[in-house]
């Protein structure tokens, strides 16, 4: 089994590597079979061939060496013992039995004798030795057998009544096996270790296209394209479409551009809309000016206005000055979009929350505010009116959504880095679970479970957008996290100067 490696790269050094060595140790075990079936074959042809020269031998029918006698039987052999076995490898083991019966191959040992290793002399043989050359019968092929010296292969040949047994040693090919092995261990050993360094260089050689394609997919995936003009500028270099790899390469490439005219067309249309919303908030606030003016004025009059008449006005004056708020809100969030610079300047939070939860209490008598504020002052950098307008629409989402006798708690930390950590903490019922993503989208609203007041305005939803913008705006962050009973609005705001740079709220 192929480990599991991390990289592509690694993957197919691996595989071209174990692949490789398995065609190593087939070559090797086929050579290795091969080989020794071929010697086996070869051995027992000379065998055969020993044990009829042996024979012959021992019958006159070959030439004896000088000073041997002839004759059955080996008596009074010559010099090594040459004249018993004839002309043998050293080694060599012959046996003559005198069988008892028809066929039989046991009986009474004529001669038997060992040539040694030098060639020259000779030994006698064990009884177990002859016992089990006993058991080799004539015709059959050679068989392995077991003597003292080791293993031997032996044959049987029946001349003139007699049997005649001579057995070789199977050392020699053993031995042929042996280093045949050794050098296929080193040859291929070498040979998967060459082959490793060559496949990965020529691997990562290959893999170089698709590292550049890679590496562009990468570059693009940090790119922050939800928000701003968005411009790919990075590109494959000149994929080669014949190859799998120039194909990948030029459908990034394809996609990319599809990629950045969709973005260019969703920047252009934003841009259209903010532009559209600031002109129409702009427009907007001289004509409602006029009518709040207008309503007022009527009002003033010292005639006498009918009930129904002075109600239809409250209710002008009053809608108009909703209509007001929602146009400065509006007006104030295309700004931020626009990326409008802010302020810089040293700002006290601590005075701002505290001038926040004096205005929470005279608007929301029937909540509780209590200030959590640390012993020393809590300063950072940016636009002072914009985080009170923070700190204010915290407050009021926190008074507006909640059910009198709520206790809303305001925190103030310095942060890790020096900045500052505001929290908004209220006892109400909490934010509902699928409004809780969405909660600073603009137009969000949460009224149908968040309590409110019978005689509070209703909310335009862009409170906590405003926040959200301006909180991006300085280069903070807000988040909310909301159970029954517990809602708690967190700010992080860095230590230095606002970033100017394009804001966008989820729309």
């Amino acid at each position: 089994m192929i480990p599991r490696a991390r990289s592509l790269r690694a993957r197919l050094v691996v595989t071209v590597l174990v692949l490789f060595a398995l065609a190593c140790v087939a070559i090797g075990v086929a050579t290795t079979v091969a080989l020794d079936r071929f010697l086996n074959a070869r051995q027992e042809g000379e065998v055969v061939s020993s044990a009829d020269r042996f024979a012959r031998a021992q019958n006159g029918q070959l030439p004896r060496p000088p000073g041997g006698q002839g004759g059955p039987g080996g008596e009074g052999g010559g010099p090594g013992g040459s004249s018993f076995l004839g002309p043998q490898p050293p080694g060599s083991v012959g046996v003559v039995f005198a069988p008892d019966g028809p066929g039989g191959t046991s009986g009474t040992v004529v001669g038997a004798e060992r040539l040694e290793d030098d060639g020259a002399s000779t030994s006698a043989l064990p009884s177990s030795d002859l016992a089990e050359l006993a058991t080799v019968a004539p015709g059959d092929p050679p068989r392995h057998v077991e003597l003292a010296g080791g293993e031997y292969q032996a044959s049987a040949q029946v001349m003139n009544g007699r049997i005649y047994v001579l057995a070789r040693e199977t050392g020699p090919v053993s031995d042929v096996l042996a280093r045949l092995v050794l050098i296929e261990v080193i040859v291929l050993g070498g040979a998967v270790l060459v082959t490793g360094v060559a496949a990965a260089v020529l691997v990562r050689r290959e893999m170089r296209p698709l590292e550049r394609v890679a590496a562009v997919a990468g570059r693009v995936g940090q790119l922050p394209l939800d928000r701003g003009e968005v411009h790919l500028a990075a590109r494959v270099p000149d994929p080669d479409p014949g190859t799998e790899v120039g194909q990948v390469g030029t459908a990034l490439n394809r996609m990319l551009d599809n990629v950045e005219g969709a973005l260019a067309a969703r920047q252009d249309s934003e841009t259209r809309l903010r532009r559209f919303v600031a002109d129409a908030s702009h427009e907007l606030r001289t004509p409602l000016a006029a009518i709040r003016g207008y309503a007022e004025l009527s009002r003033r009059e010292r005639d006498p206005v009918p009930p129904g008449t002075a109600h239809a006005l409250t209710r002008i004056s009053s809608q108009a000055e909703r209509m007001s708020a929602l146009v400065e809100d509006l007006l104030l969030l295309a700004r931020l979009d626009a990326g409008r610079p802010l302020e810089r300047a040293d700002v006290d939070l601590t005075r701002l929350v505290l001038d926040a939860i004096g205005d929470a209490h005279v608007a929301g008598p029937g909540h509780r505010f209590i200030p959590d504020l640390p012993d020393e002052p809590v300063t950072v950098q940016g636009d002072a009116g914009r985080l009170a307008q923070v700190v204010a629409n915290l407050l009021t989402n926190a008074r507006t959504h909640t059910p009198e006798g709520t206790t809303v708690t305001v925190g103030l930390r310095s942060g890790p880095d020096g900045g500052a950590l505001l929290s908004v903490r209220d006892d109400g019922p909490g934010i509902p679970p699928e409004i809780l993503p969405r909660v600073f989208e603009r137009f969000a609203r949460g009224a149908e479970s968040r309590t409110r007041a019978a005689n509070d305005t209703p909310s335009t939803g862009l409170g906590l957008a405003i926040v959200a913008a301006v909180v991006s705006a300085h280069g903070g962050t807000v988040s909310v996290d909301s159970v029954p009973g517990r809602t708690t609005f967190t700010v992080g705001l860095p230590a230095g100067a606002p970033v100017s740079t394009t804001v966008s709220v989820p729309v």
